[in-house]
């Protein structure tokens, strides 16, 4: 499918076992599709992909075609000890763990666990050493499921929808990581900000990505995922945008986005190879 995308002159970067909390507090920004094709783009140039949905509306694993019936072993069994093998979806290289509604109760359950805030972390460790990348699709809302994903991630990355209160609910998020980074995980940090659903039409939603651009900095990708039908409708035919029209606008600022991801991850690795060398000697 990518033969001839960008992506493809980024096969020799190697980023191994990246767990990556795709997270906002606020729901319709497009985290579950931001992941989804991601994870397909990255896998389409054969990195291993894991996504671990912890939605309970299970969004994710509709998008990649998993019928509820087939949802066996989930995420809610992963927190809460039960023995999870990822299912493979109909894209190679990508794997997932899927969420039903049971996922739902297991805010209530972690209630009263020991160290509840690192179930996930601690079910994680053995799971990842075998992909590339584990991305975390994260629940709308700033509870258990996602103080766990942000516990256990290495990363996150916030899609970020061109819209007034966009700075607002960024602030909240922002300062939530921060707790997270100070209590629990000391070197959480926050990979990328990616605009989502920009109508250039529309001139409020090009002030936002001014101002994010301006207050954010170089955080914020250059990529900026616009409105597309075809990314609105893919998930009802149970595919990535990547596989329902590859050559939608939509598509292509995901195949896009994750060159960019990679293109940063490698200028990171350099970097602190560089540092390392100097060190030494």
């Amino acid at each position: 499918m990518c033969g001839t995308d960008p992506l493809t002159q980024h096969l020799g970067y190697d980023g191994t076992h990246k767990i990556v909390a795709v997270a906002n507090q606020k729901g319709g920004v497009g985290k579950t599709t931001t992941t989804i094709n991601l994870a397909t783009a990255l896998s389409a140039v054969g990195r291993r992909i894991l996504i671990v949905d912890s939605d309970s509306q299970g969004n994710a694993s509709t998008g990649l075609g998993i019928a509820p019936a087939d949802r066996i072993e989930t995420t809610y069994d992963l927190l809460t000890g039960g023995r999870v093998t990822p299912m493979k979806t109909a894209i190679p290289n990508l794997e997932i763990i899927p969420a039903t509604v049971d996922l739902s109760g297991a805010e209530i359950e972690l209630v009263g666990a020991e160290r509840r805030e690192a179930c996930l972390k601690n079910a994680m460790g053995e799971l990842a050493i075998d992909y590339d990348l584990v991305l975390i699709d994260c629940p709308p809302a700033l509870g258990l499921l996602t103080l766990n994903a942000l516990v256990a991630a290495d990363e996150v990355l916030v899609p970020l929808q061109c819209e007034f209160f966009a700075l607002e609910g960024l602030s909240m998020l922002l300062k939530t990581i921060e707790r997270v980074r100070d209590a629990y995980n000391p070197a959480l940090n926050v990979s990328g900000i990616v605009l989502t659903m920009y109508d250039k039409r529309n001139r409020l939603a090009r002030e936002v990505v001014e101002d994010v651009r301006r207050v954010m900095g170089e955080t914020v990708f250059d990529t900026i995922i616009p409105r597309n039908v075809r990314v609105s409708e893919a998930p009802s035919f149970g595919k990535p945008v990547m596989l329902h029209s590859f050559h939608s606008a939509g598509a292509q600022a995901y195949v896009h986005l994750a060159g960019e991801m990679l293109r940063r991850d490698a200028a990171a690795t350099a970097a602190n190879s560089a540092t390392t060398i100097r060190g030494a000697a």
